[in-house]
């Protein structure tokens, strides 16, 4: 889209607005860095003591308020997890297993909220501190059309342990604004939603800011500054209700050729 909207809504030409959504606990209800711990542990690449390791600090930084402090201890546990570990395994066990280790914590109103800004004709861009293997993937299931997210380092198709860009606090803000030079977007007309006072800098980046289920720092920020205050409370699938339909219905259409199949079978041997 090449052209902005005025107040109510009619197009102006030369400008564009985009919406810029933190991941964790603002779009789904969870970390999305240790949402794939089950399928990780059961592929071999975590051990049962890392997984508890990584449970801790998780629920520390849900618990929390997710404080610099705190961010950065989770991700140095999950920068010391991945080392060695394969991006293409890592990019296949998350694709095989979005569903189940994202559905239901999708917040509902982030969802409809995405998608009002596309039907105003703005681009959504999902800003996260976590890897671009896991973010991108979800990204796509929201519609989402770009991604910030932190990059791994990667050495013969393994992970070093080093991180190329870590998407946090300051980081996220340049590149949304490398990301807006580069696309065109208007930023004094564009948005942002976080729930993290780390978010700051990435909220004070837009004209229209806003704390969804904020920590209580945030919550004071937002106070200050004017800034939009959003309630997400309701988690819902990820994918499509339409969607998992049309799957269970193949499914029984699968099951009911499978069973036509089986007593056909069984009357002929009786026969015989």
């Amino acid at each position: 889209m090449d052209e902005d909207r005025t107040q109510h809504g009619a197009p102006t030409r030369g400008l564009r607005e985009a919406a810029f959504f933190d991941l964790d606990k603002t779009i789904i209800a969870t970390s999305s860095a240790t949402a794939f711990s089950r399928p990780f542990l059961a592929q071999g690449l975590l051990t049962r003591r890392s997984v508890v390791r990584t449970a801790y600090v998780q629920l520390q930084y849900l618990l929390g308020g997710a404080d610099e402090g705190q961010t950065e201890r989770l991700r140095a546990q999950l920068s010391r997890m991945v080392v060695g570990w394969d991006v293409a395994q890592v990019s296949s066990i998350v694709a095989e297993t979005l569903h189940e280790s994202i559905d239901p914590k999708v917040y509902a109103e982030a969802v409809a909220l995405i998608e009002e800004h596309h039907r105003a004709g703005r681009d959504v861009v999902v800003v996260s501190a976590s890897g671009a293997e896991v973010v991108e993937p979800i990204a796509e299931a929201l519609g989402a059309d770009h991604v910030i997210a932190t990059r791994m380092a990667v050495l013969d198709g393994r992970y070093t342990g080093e991180i190329d860009f870590y998407a946090y606090g300051e980081n996220k803000a340049s590149a949304i604004r490398e990301l807006a030079e580069a696309r065109g977007y208007d930023l004094a007309a564009s948005y942002a939603y976080s729930d993290s006072i780390t978010d700051a800098p990435m909220l004070e980046t837009v004209g229209h800011a806003f704390a969804v289920n904020p920590d209580r720092a945030l919550r004071r920020l937002a106070v200050e500054r004017g800034w939009g205050a959003l309630l997400f409370v309701r988690p819902v699938p990820l994918f499509p209700r339409r969607a998992r339909i049309a799957t269970a219905g193949a499914a029984a259409v699968v099951a009911v050729g499978l069973a036509v199949t089986w007593i056909a079978v069984r009357r002929h041997r009786q026969r015989t």
